[in-house]
């Protein structure tokens, strides 16, 4: 981690916090954020980052990630170079590199990192640090290199690199130690905190009205402003997510990650630049329906998702991707020219003597027309919120992998159960059989199931529709049909059952990727230069974080904003 900036190991905080034990700081100190200039676009501020910092260092999960292909991926990618060049600029400036020892130093307890440009990295740092302490690190053993300026009574250092032409100064003032990449910055908080009149960046109308919204603070807060964040191409490149037109909506944001040994807490919010004209009514019944729907959720469900208010459109799609007749999505445009194979013009093989040409190939029916009853049923009591969760098995032999899913519709009336099984079998029955084999409904304990190879099964009670292809599934949603909700209305609810399902996927992908292996990997299916993707790079990833046992994101709406609850349970 040598060449880690001072930027990327304090953004790593927020991943070291979710992977290392961590004892909460008992006391609360005023929000360093009246001390940091206005013009920020991300403010980062933890109750106590030495602490997070030494565990993150102490913890196995860093161990393990060092060691992964994960970070091996990642010390490759155009991200990592990047910040790594930042390294050296910033270390061409300062005069000693920005290393994991240099960022021990000048960690202190209450600390705050203000981001005023994402492309040249621009920031200012404020952590709270004895005297003694401070004078102890690197940087203030190396000030006379610097240059000295005077502000409001307080001497900071200055120091510029004339070939990147980037700067650095530093300072301390009252316990704290101060860094910046910008001598505006500095002189800007010393004038803060000597009571100056300049603006702070809790003064602007986005910080204030974001954090006034949230609740208190966490462990680690980090605040945004959308507005200019998200059109810069720097956000959009790098945004994981890559969801910016969603983002769009949103004039700031404030996370805050609260921690402790059993359980991580992040409480988002996003702000909302207006609010959407919809039905008030409609929401609120999609989102008492998503309150309803989750206590069907089986106990040992390895994955789950459940959406307010859907369309009969986007119904429609669920059951049939998800069930029905599963596919593949469009295609990911190539960013490749397409391979020719150069041949003598020889057409067919000699081994390929069974393919019919005098015949035109089967045409089965297609999708629009065998889902219309379907589409008319769904048409006829829209869902108020669907429910879709997966689960794997093993098979007997403990070879293989197998994926069950199911799909609960609850509707704003009853659904009709006859009309319901026809147009099921309706949907499926041109790919399964040519005379009505296997598609007879027989009763089962409670539920409705094929009587052909295919154990697909459907169940009505009353609002409620379920499908599934294991019959098993739909008994355990059943079984939980009297269960009392304890969630308060959402519009949307998912959870990953990871201690249940990380071995298996790891099990699944081997197999997937063994076989997508090109003719330059290794005897472990692995290519000399690149970890296959799924069986050793996200694989290697769920591997560190193997101690988190599940994870569950509740999303409500509250008018003017949306509030995000993501919890981690840990696993000691």
């Amino acid at each position: 981690m040598k060449r880690t900036i001072l930027l990327l190991c304090i953004a790593t905080i927020g991943f070291g916090a979710a992977l290392a034990a961590y004892r909460p700081f008992a006391s609360e100190q005023p929000p360093l954020s009246r001390y940091a200039p206005a013009g920020a676009l991300l403010y980062l501020e933890a109750k106590d980052f030495s602490s997070l910092l030494s565990a993150w260092n102490s913890s196995r999960e860093k161990r393990q990630w060092v060691a992964s292909a994960n970070y091996q991926v990642f010390s490759r990618s155009r991200l990592f170079l990047r910040l790594g060049g930042a390294g050296d600029q910033f270390a061409a400036a300062a005069g000693l590199p920005p290393d994991m020892n240099f960022l021990s130093q000048v960690a202190g307890s209450q600390s705050a990192l203000a981001l005023y440009d994402i492309g040249n990295l621009q920031f200012l740092y404020i952590t709270k640090l004895a005297s003694a302490n401070a004078i102890e690190t690197a940087l203030w053993q190396s000030r006379a290199k610097f240059g000295t300026r005077e502000v409001a009574g307080v001497t900071f250092y200055l120091r510029r690199d004339t070939e990147s032409e980037k700067e650095v100064a530093f300072a301390v003032k009252d316990d704290f130690l101060l860094l910046a990449t910008r001598e505006d910055l500095m002189a800007g908080a010393l004038q803060l905190m000597a009571g100056g009149k300049d603006q702070a960046i809790e003064a602007e109308p986005w910080f204030a009205r974001s954090v006034s919204s949230a609740g208190p603070a966490g462990d680690l807060r980090m605040v945004l402003n959308l507005e200019k964040l998200v059109p810069s191409p720097y956000f959009r490149s790098y945004w994981i997510q890559q969801n910016i037109t969603d983002m769009k909506q949103y004039s700031a944001a404030v996370s805050d990650l609260f921690l402790s040994s059993k359980e991580y807490r992040e409480e988002r919010l996003l702000v909302k630049k207006s609010a959407p004209a919809t039905e008030a009514g409609d929401a609120n019944a999609g989102a008492a329906a998503v309150s309803d729907l989750a206590r069907l959720v089986p106990a040992d469900a390895g994955v789950f998702q459940l959406r307010a208010s859907p369309s009969p459109e986007s119904s429609l799609a669920l059951l049939e991707t998800k069930l029905l007749a599963p596919h593949l999505g469009p295609g990911v445009a190539s960013q490749f020219a397409p391979q020719v194979a150069l041949t003598s013009g020889e057409t067919g093989s000699t081994a390929d003597l069974e393919t019919r040409i005098d015949i035109p190939p089967v045409q089965t029916q297609t999708s629009s027309s065998t889902a219309e009853s379907l589409k008319t049923l769904l048409d006829g009591n829209p869902a108020q919120a669907t429910l879709q969760l997966q689960s794997t098995e093993l098979d007997k032999d403990g070879v293989f992998v197998r994926i069950h899913s199911a799909v609960a519709l609850l509707g704003a009336a009853d659904w009709d159960e006859s009309a319901a099984r026809s147009a099921l079998v309706d949907f499926v029955s041109p790919a399964l059989t040519a005379s009505q084999l296997g598609v007879a409904w027989q009763p089962k304990s409670g539920f409705q199931q094929l009587d052909g190879l295919w154990s697909f099964a459907a169940a009505v009670r009353g609002k409620y529709l379920i499908v599934s292809d294991d019959p098993n599934l739909v008994a355990a949603i059943l079984a939980r049909i009297n269960q009392k909700s304890d969630t308060r209305p959402a519009l949307f609810i998912a959870g990953f059952n990871h201690a249940r399902e990380r071995e298996r996927f790891t099990r699944f992908t081997s197999q997937l990727d063994a076989q997508s292996a090109g003719p330059s990997a290794n005897t472990f299916g692995q290519s000399e230069n690149t970890p296959l993707f799924f069986s050793r790079n996200i694989a290697s990833f769920s591997s560190t974080l193997a101690a988190v046992s599940s994870q569950k994101i509740v999303v409500r709406d509250a008018g003017d904003k949306v509030l995000q609850t993501v919890t981690y349970q840990w696993t000691p």
